[in-house]
C-alpha cells in the first residue's frame, strides 16, 4: 500500500511535496458512537474489505465514543481490549476522543492508546506529563499524493470537561473546540483534503461549518445524529450516524489537480449486513464467552418502552437495598429504554449501568433536594433526573426550555412533599459531583457499585414490571 501516515505533533516543521497533477477520489468509511457493539463488528470487517477490494487506500475513522455500553468490553481485565484488537484488525486509520473515551479512567485510557495500532486525534486535550497520555492534534495522511489532513476535537459540557465523571480526568485540561480549531486554521494550507474529526454532536458540527468553511468535511458523532448519507452545511459535508454501529458512512472526495471538486456521502447498514469476517467473527464470539453475563436474574413481566422506566427500576432498588427514602438517576446514566419481557441477565444490567459509579447516601432536606434535582437539570445537558420515592412535576420556561420555571415535588400517592423534613437520599457518585446545589450533607460515598445494588435488588425480586411507570411530568 502507499498510503502514508505523517504525523504532525504540535508546531513542528512541515515541508510541502508539492501536489502532482492528477485525478484521484479519496474513499473514507467512518463510524461514530459504536459503544462497544462488537457483534456489528464482523459486518463492518466485511464492509471495509469489500471496499478496499476498489480501493485499497481507503481510509477508516471512528468518531469516538468507541467503548461503554458493552460489559465484555467494558469490563475487560485488559481495558477495552475487545474493541481495540477488532479495530486493529479491520484497520482503522484514527479515532477521535469521544467523552466516553475517559471512562478508561487514567490508566486505561493509556493502556488502550498504547494497544492502537492507529492515533487517537483530539487537538482541545492536554494532560499533566505523569499520565503519559498523548494523542495527536492531527493526522496528515497521504494518498497517492494527495494530502489529507484530519484535526479532532472533543465535546466540552457545562463544567469544561467532556461529559464523562470528573473525577476521571484528573490532570487532564481541554480548551474550547471554536477557539482550538483557529489555532490550526493554518493546516488548510498544508493539505488538499482538510477534515474535522468531530465528537462534538450535530448542531455544534453545522455551528462549526458555518464559521470555518474550509473544511472539506466534518466526520461527526456524539449526538447520535442519523444522516442520510451527509448534510452539506456553508459549503461543508456533515455526516453522522446513530449509536451502536448499526450503520457507517462511505464518503466520496474527488480531487482535480490538489484541489476538492466534488464530496458526497452515503449511508451504509451494518447491523442488518448477512456477510461478515470470519476472522472478525472468531474474534468476537472468543470475547462473548464469559458465561457469567448471561445468568439470569429476574424476569420482566411486561416490556419496558422509556429510558425512565428503566431509571424507575436503578432508584427503586437502590431505595430497596439501602434503606433510602429516596433516589435519584442522571438520564445519561441509564443506557437504554427498550427491552422485551423475559429473563434479564447480568449483561443487560452492566449494559444499562456501565460506569462502574458507586452509590452515595445524603441526608438532605426536602428544599435541599428540590436543588438538587434542578441542579442535575441544568448540569446533565438538560435532561431531568429520573426519581425513586417521589413524584415530580416539572414546568419549564416557555422562552428558555433550558431553564425550570418551577418544579413541585409529591409523595408517590400525590400528597405535598414536606421541603423541611430530612430524607436518606441515594445516588451515584457522578450526580454527587456534578450537580452542586447548595446542600449541608456533601454525601459518603458506600463504596457500593450501583449496578451491583441493581443485581441483588432483581435476585430478591425474581418478577419486576415497570411497563408504563412515570414519575416526572412535564407541565406545559
Amino acid at each position: 500500500m502507499k498510503k502514508k501516515c505523517l504525523v504532525a505533533l504540535g508546531a513542528a516543521f512541515m515541508f510541502s511535496l508539492g501536489s502532482l497533477a492528477q485525478t484521484r477520489d479519496i474513499h473514507i468509511v467512518s463510524t461514530n458512537d459504536m459503544h462497544a457493539a462488537i457483534d456489528n463488528m464482523p459486518m463492518l470487517s466485511d464492509v471495509v474489505d469489500s471496499l478496499r477490494t476498489i480501493d485499497n487506500q481507503t481510509l477508516v475513522f471512528s468518531a469516538g465514543d468507541n467503548r461503554t455500553g458493552n460489559p465484555v468490553n467494558d469490563m475487560y481485565s485488559r481495558t477495552t481490549y475487545p474493541m481495540v484488537s477488532l479495530m486493529n484488525f479491520i484497520g482503522f486509520d484514527g479515532s477521535a476522543f469521544g467523552n466516553h473515551e475517559f471512562d478508561n479512567r487514567p490508566d486505561g485510557l493509556r493502556r488502550v492508546l498504547a494497544d492502537c495500532n492507529f492515533p487517537h486525534i483530539c487537538a482541545n486535550f492536554k494532560a499533566d506529563p505523569e499520565l503519559n497520555i498523548h494523542p495527536v492534534p492531527y493526522v496528515i495522511y497521504e494518498v497517492e499524493g494527495v494530502k489529507v489532513g484530519v484535526l479532532g476535537v472533543v465535546e466540552l459540557g457545562t463544567s469544561g470537561y467532556p461529559d464523562a465523571h470528573p473525577d476521571l480526568m484528573k490532570g487532564m485540561t481541554f480548551t474550547q473546540p471554536e477557539e482550538t480549531i483557529k489555532e490550526y486554521q493554518w493546516l488548510r494550507d498544508k493539505v488538499d483534503v482538510f477534515i474535522l474529526l468531530s465528537h462534538l454532536g450535530y448542531e455544534d458540527d453545522v455551528k462549526m461549518a458555518d464559521k470555518f468553511p474550509f473544511f472539506d468535511v466534518i466526520l461527526g458523532g456524539h449526538t447520535h445524529t442519523q444522516l442520510e448519507g451527509g448534510e452539506m452545511h456553508n459549503g461543508v459535508l456533515i455526516t453522522q450516524n446513530v449509536n451502536k454501529l448499526k450503520r457507517a458512512t462511505y464518503t466520496t472526495i474527488k480531487v482535480v489537480d490538489g484541489k476538492v471538486v466534488s464530496k458526497k456521502a452515503e449511508t451504509i447498514d451494518v447491523s442488518t449486513r448477512k456477510s461478515k469476517n470470519p476472522v472478525a467473527q472468531n474474534i468476537v464470539d472468543f470475547f462473548n464467552g464469559n458465561p457469567e453475563f448471561k445468568r439470569q436474574l429476574a424476569v420482566l413481566e411486561n416490556d419496558v418502552t422509556t429510558q425512565e422506566q428503566m431509571g424507575c427500576l436503578m432508584c427503586d432498588a437502590w431505595i430497596s437495598e439501602l434503606g433510602a427514602d429516596v433516589a435519584v438517576q442522571n438520564l445519561g446514566g441509564v443506557r437504554y429504554g427498550e427491552k422485551k419481557a423475559g429473563p434479564i441477565t447480568v449483561n443487560d444490567v452492566l449494559t444499562l449501568d456501565p460506569f462502574g459509579n458507586n452509590c452515595v447516601e445524603m441526608n438532605l432536606t426536602g428544599e435541599e433536594l428540590r436543588q438538587l434535582l434542578l441542579s442535575c437539570y441544568h448540569n446533565d445537558s438538560g435532561w431531568f433526573p429520573f426519581v425513586g420515592g417521589l413524584v415530580c412535576q416539572v414546568t419549564l420556561d416557555p422562552a428558555d426550555s433550558t431553564k425550570v420555571k418551577s418544579l413541585k415535588l409529591l409523595t408517590e400517592d400525590g400528597k405535598k412533599f414536606n421541603l423541611k423534613k430530612t430524607y436518606k437520599v441515594v445516588t451515584n457518585d457522578f450526580v454527587a459531583a456534578i450537580c452542586d446545589s447548595p446542600r449541608k450533607d456533601e454525601g459518603r460515598n458506600t463504596g457500593l457499585k450501583t449496578a451491583d445494588v441493581i443485581i441483588k435488588f432483581l435476585e430478591k425480586k425474581g418478577k419486576v414490571d415497570y411497563h408504563g411507570v412515570q414519575r416526572v411530568f412535564f407541565n406545559k
